[in-house]
């Protein structure tokens, strides 16, 4: 709120989000943050107790639902591992969930989906810098990738038995050096190429924003050679 220029110190932020409903803060550790102040809103009369105590009652409900305060025996939360998060339901799970979540903004003359049992015949180029690059793959939030359970659109159609070449064509979203021999190459040949391209952490995340919506670097003039 002080950076929208609501209000003008932490303590006023502190009263004005108590009395909003507020009870959560989002800070950068024991410094700088708003929640510190609550104690002098307190006692400058500014928030009462009681509704100090309506505020933190429901955090802490929530938090004894989830068992942080049990002993780790008693929270089935502690015996997961990746055994059971890369299991074979959960794998499957997450393809369902994949599949139905793709967009298709058009598919000229029915060209998707591609069968499996075309691609062996298919010469299939897949180029672009999301093409085979596994950390660019996560956005904000995702967890520490595990590479041997990420599948790059290479590594899946690979997976599938397609004869595929690769070109990234430049090494990272921002793709401010691009081979145009190297995706010439690859694409050349090839009866169908895919083209990876987007954004990714590197260009576009919390609080690092984009000015306008191009393609990073020299991204459009891979996809148009690619075309070409």
């Amino acid at each position: 709120m002080l950076g929208h220029h609501y209000t003008h110190t932490f303590l006023e932020t502190a009263v004005a989000s108590v009395n909003a409903g507020c009870n959560l803060e989002l800070s950068y550790g024991m410094r700088n943050n708003v929640f510190m102040h609550i104690p002098q809103a307190l006692a400058m009369g500014n928030i009462t107790l009681q509704m100090l105590r309506d505020r933190v009652r429901p955090l802490f409900y929530t938090r004894m639902r989830l068992g942080e305060f049990d002993p780790p025996a008693m929270n089935p939360y502690s015996a997961l591992d990746l055994s059971v998060v890369q299991s074979a339901e959960h794998r499957n799970l997450s393809l369902e969930a994949a599949v139905k979540s793709f967009v298709l903004l058009k598919n000229v003359r029915g060209t998707l989906p591609l069968r499996p049992r075309d691609l062996s015949s298919l010469r299939l180029a897949v180029v672009g810098p999301f093409a085979d690059n596994p950390r660019v793959l996560f956005g904000d939030y995702a967890p520490v990738p595990e590479p041997q359970y990420i599948y790059t659109p290479r590594r899946g159609l690979e997976t599938l038995g397609a004869n595929v070449s690769f070109a990234a064509g430049c090494g990272e979203p921002r793709c401010q050096w691009y081979s145009r021999a190297e995706l010439v190459r690859a694409a050349g040949a090839a009866d169908v190429v895919v083209v990876c391209l987007g954004t990714g952490a590197d260009v576009e995340t919390e609080a690092k924003d984009r000015s306008d919506l191009s393609l990073p670097g020299h991204q459009l003039e891979l996809l148009q050679d690619a075309v070409q």
